[in-house]
Order: C-alpha cells, then sequence, then structure tokens
C-alpha cells in the first residue's frame, strides 16, 4: 500500500487525531512535521489558509482533519471511525465539530496557546491572570456539557473512533498547559479522556510528542525521526521567523 503524506506537527491534536485514525485503519504514512508558523508560499498552494493537517495521496489534496478522517474512514477497509447507524453518525460528527472548534477554542488557543505557543513562537512572555481566568470561567462550562454527553464507561460509539480522539486530543494538548478535568466535579469526563489517552494506539505517539514539546522547533523534525516517525523526503519548512496565517485564531 502506498503510503499517505500528512502535513503537521503531531503535537498538534488536529494532527494527533489524523495519525491515530490511520494508526487504527493500518494505513501507512510519511510525516513532514512542519510548524506551519514557519512556512512560506509554497505550503499555502496546498493549504490556502496555511492549516494543518494537510493529507496528499497521488493527486488527491485534502485539509481540515474531519475531512481527512471522513475520507480515510471510506477509502481505507478495517477499524470503522464513525458508527454506521445514521443517527449515531450524526451524532459523532457534533461531537467531532464541537472538540475541533469550541473545545479547540478555549483549550487550544486559549490554554496552549498562553501557556506555551505565545512564549515559545512569538516571544511574549506568559500571562498568568489570563491562564486563571481560562481555567476558571472559560473551561467550567465546557467539562459542564460533556459531562452530559460523554459516557461512563467506553468509548462514544463502541469503539474508539473520530469523536473520542477529537476530544481527548484537546485535552492532551491542555495537559501540557498543566490542565486536567477535576474527576470531582466532572467524573464522567475525567474518565473518559484517560480511558482515550490509554488507549495503545494513543499512547503508542506519547513519547514521541512530549520528546517534540521539549525540543526547539527547529530540531523538531530530526527529533521526530529520531523517534521513529517515519519523515517525507522533502519539507515545507522555509521561513526561520514566524508569521501568523489568515486563520491563525481558527483550526
Amino acid at each position: 500500500m502506498e503510503p499517505v503524506t500528512v502535513i503537521g506537527t503531531p503535537v498538534s491534536p488536529f494532527v494527533r487525531k489524523v495519525l491515530v485514525c490511520l494508526d487504527l485503519k493500518g494505513v501507512p504514512y510519511k510525516v513532514d512535521p512542519i510548524v506551519a508558523f514557519f512556512t512560506g508560499y509554497a505550503f499555502e498552494e496546498v493549504s490556502p489558509l496555511r492549516l494543518i493537517p494537510v493529507l496528499m495521496l497521488g493527486d488527491i489534496t485534502l485539509t481540515d482533519s474531519s475531512v481527512i478522517c471522513e475520507y480515510i474512514d471510506e477509502a481505507f477497509p478495517g477499524h470503522p471511525l464513525l458508527p454506521s447507524d445514521p443517527a449515531d453518525r450524526a451524532h459523532a460528527r457534533w461531537l467531532d465539530e464541537y472538540a475541533d472548534t469550541r473545545l479547540a477554542a478555549v483549550l487550544l488557543w486559549k490554554l496552549f496557546n498562553e501557556a506555551t505557543v505565545n512564549p515559545s513562537v512569538w516571544g511574549q512572555k506568559r500571562d498568568v491572570r489570563a491562564l486563571k481566568r481560562i481555567v476558571d470561567e472559560d473551561i467550567p462550562p465546557l467539562l459542564d456539557y460533556l459531562e452530559g454527553q460523554l459516557p461512563k464507561d467506553d468509548f462514544l460509539f463502541g469503539e474508539l473512533g473520530m469523536a473520542d480522539i477529537s476530544i481527548a486530543a484537546q485535552f492532551r494538548n491542555a495537559g501540557w498547559a498543566r490542565f486536567a478535568p477535576d474527576a470531582t466535579r466532572w467524573p464522567i469526563v475525567a474518565g473518559f479522556v484517560e480511558r482515550v489517552l490509554s488507549h495503545p494506539v494513543v499512547v503508542a505517539r506519547a513519547l514521541l510528542e512530549d520528546a517534540m514539546m521539549k525540543t526547539p522547533i527547529a530540531d523538531q523534525r530530526r527529533v521526530a525521526g529520531e523517534h521513529g516517525l517515519p519523515l517525507t523526503e522533502t519539507t515545507f519548512m522555509e521561513s526561520t521567523t514566524a508569521r501568523p496565517g489568515p486563520m491563525t485564531t481558527r483550526r
């Protein structure tokens, strides 16, 4: 089977979602582990909004993690990523959308950005007051909603699927900002996130992701290769100076 090409750093929750789905399906891949802020105009030709991930296979070029994962589910046999029942399938798509938009808006673009991206990419001092406000005011309503949506045991629709991964992937990044759901206040959310992040396919990526988080961006491709990530022969990483994309505050 010809490997697919995935463009984007495995530290991204959206790239993580795609790679875990490929692993569940047993589809081989190569990765160009770029940080989109450090790309040039060549990357805009495959990702007009300069967003990751991008999937490339032959003449096919796809952007947006959900579009990519639904393509993977339809194009390759094996482990189902979405349930077969139409109502369950629609519900899975909704929870995936909620994770990619509302959860990401707070856990990724607010919390993770303030704690890690702003200091490491933009050279901004970490705003401790902003971080406390995000944790105390912005996050609790999201967890209250999820507490009523997630299962007490197992995964959302039986086997681990796209919606499970989408939700837990955002909490993985929140963990690097030293946040995890309080199990006494949100026991269902905390248990669900722990189950998904403890799945063998997800755990297999953890050492690589942690290593990349500790590595300067300029060295991350080398470190990813040293940790066994199959790399592309070329890279879209061009710039040494970060520049925001047209949708920097969106997925």
